[in-house]
C-alpha cells in the first residue's frame, strides 16, 4: 500500500529509501549543561564551551529555530510531512537516587535519542546525565502515532543508573590529549565503562536486515548486546573508528548514501578488519570531502565533519549544508542531486542535517543487502 499523508504510518529500514515523514528538532530552551563525565570527555580541551553552562543566548536560539523552520519548510515544498518536538523546560535539573545535574540540553537532535525500526521507534537509554529524559520532548509526537497507526511498536530501552562506574575516571583529567586520546580508541578504550547497556540512537545506521553499531563513548558493548537481543531478526554489528579522539556518534564519520556506497570520514576510516562485509557484498566506500570550515561554530560540541552530516531524501537526492561546498561537490560527482540547507548556525544545538531529524516513514521494505556475511 501507497504512503499517504493523510495516513499516520510509521516505517523506516535504511538510510536512503524515499523520505516521506520526518521529525525535525527545535533550538527552543537549549542549554549547555553544567560538567558530567560524559560531558567532559566529549569536550575538546580546546574548547570554548569549557567551562560554561546555562541558556543559550536568546538571540543565538532564534537563528537557529529560523534556520531549522526553514528546513522544515524545504522539506514540506519537497512532499515530505514534518512533525516538531515539543520542548520541555530544560533549565530544570535532573536528580535520581544515584545523581543530579542542575540542567537538561535540549531537543533540536532527535536522530540522538529515536532509533526508528521497521514499524518501531526505540528510545535510547543515553550516556549523559543531562539527557536522562530528553525522551519526553518527543512523547507527545510518539503517543499520536501510537493512537493513529496500529502497526507502531512505541519502545523504550532500560533507563542507566548512570552512577560514577559507568564512567572511566581516566578520562576526566582536564588535560589528556589528543595523542593519548587517539591511543586509547585504538585500544577501544572509552569514557564509558560496562556496567550496564549503553547507548545513543544516533550510533546506529540501519541498512535493512543489518544494523551497524558504532563502539564509542557514547554506546558500549553492553549496549550493543541489548540491541543484538532487541533485535532478534537483525544482524548487529560492531564497528569502531580509530582516528576519532571523541568517538561519538556515528553519522560524521560513515554515511550510506544508497546501496552499494558510503562516504567514509578520511581522518577516521573504517578498520580493514571490518570492510570484509562491506567488500564481500560489492559495496564501495569513499573518502568524504573535506571540509569547507577549519573550526567549528562557536559553543559547538561537534567537529567540522558535521560537513558529512547530510540527510538523504532517496537514492538520488541528498540535503547537504549550503556552506559545505566541497561536500556538495563530491556528492555532484557521485550521482547524487544536491538539495543546499543553510544550518551552520544551528549546529551548536545539536549537530547537522541527519542529527536534526528522526525518520518516521521511508518507503521500501527490509531488504538484506549483505547476502554474503
Amino acid at each position: 500500500m501507497a504512503w499517504s499523508p493523510d495516513k499516520t504510518e510509521v516505517k523506516s529500514w535504511n538510510e536512503w529509501d524515499t523520505l516521506r515523514h520526518v521529525i525535525v528538532g527545535r533550538a527552543d530552551d537549549c542549554h549547555i549543561p553544567p560538567e558530567e563525565p560524559a560531558l567532559d570527555a566529549k569536550v575538546p580541551e580546546d574548547s570554548d564551551m569549557r567551562g560554561q553552562w546555562g541558556r543559550r543566548p536568546q538571540e543565538t536560539i532564534d537563528r537557529a529555530n529560523e534556520l531549522l523552520d526553514n528546513f522544515a519548510d524545504q522539506l514540506r515544498k519537497r512532499g515530505v510531512r514534518v512533525d516538531r518536538p515539543v520542548s520541555i523546560d530544560h533549565s530544570q535539573p535532573v536528580t535520581t537516587p544515584d545523581f543530579h545535574t542542575d540542567s537538561q540540553f535540549g531537543c533540536m537532535p532527535p536522530r540522538d535519542v529515536l532509533l526508528t525500526v521497521g514499524h518501531e521507534m526505540l528510545e535510547a537509554t543515553m550516556s549523559y546525565r543531562c539527557r536522562w529524559f530528553e525522551y519526553l520532548n518527543y512523547r507527545p509526537l510518539l503517543k499520536q502515532y501510537w493512537e493513529e497507526d496500529p502497526r507502531f511498536r512505541h519502545e523504550a530501552a532500560p533507563k542507566p543508573r548512570l552512577t560514577d562506574a559507568d564512567y572511566h575516571p581516566d578520562y576526566l583529567s582536564e588535560k589528556i590529549g589528543d595523542a593519548q586520546r587517539l591511543e586509547w580508541a585504538a585500544e577501544k578504550f572509552f569514557v564509558t565503562t560496562e556496567e550496564e547497556p549503553l547507548f545513543d540512537a544516533a550510533d546506529v545506521l540501519r541498512f535493512g536486515k543489518d544494523l551497524v553499531v558504532q563502539h564509542g563513548f557514547t554506546t558500549n558493548l553492553k549496549g550493543i548486546e541489548w540491541l543484538r537481543r532487541h533485535f532478534p531478526d537483525h544482524r548487529v554489528h560492531t564497528v569502531n573508528f580509530p582516528g576519532d579522539p571523541y568517538p561519538i556518534h556515528i553519522d560524521a564519520t560513515f554515511t550510506p548514501l544508497r546501496p552499494g556506497l558510503i562516504v567514509n570520514n578520511p581522518q577516521r576510516r573504517l578498520p580493514e578488519e571490518q570492510r570484509g562485509m562491506f567488500e564481500k557484498n560489492g559495496w564501495e566506500i569513499v573518502d568524504a570531502a573535506q571540509p569547507a570550515h577549519n573550526t567549528p561554530p562557536p559553543l559547538c560540541y561537534s567537529s567540522t565533519w558535521l560537513s558529512m552530516n547530510v540527510l538523504v531524501l532517496d537514492p538520488k537526492t541528498v540535503c547537504v549544508e549550503k556552506s559545505e561546498v566541497y561536500q556538495a561537490e563530491q556528492m555532484d560527482k557521485l550521482g547524487m542531486e544536491v538539495v543546499e540547507v543553510e544550518l551552520r548556525d544551528a549546529y551548536a544545538f545539536g549537530g547537522g542535517l541527519h542529527c536534526c531529524t528522526a525518520d518516521v516513514y521511508r518507503d521500501g521494505d527490509c531488504e538484506d543487502y549483505f547476502p554474503k556475511q
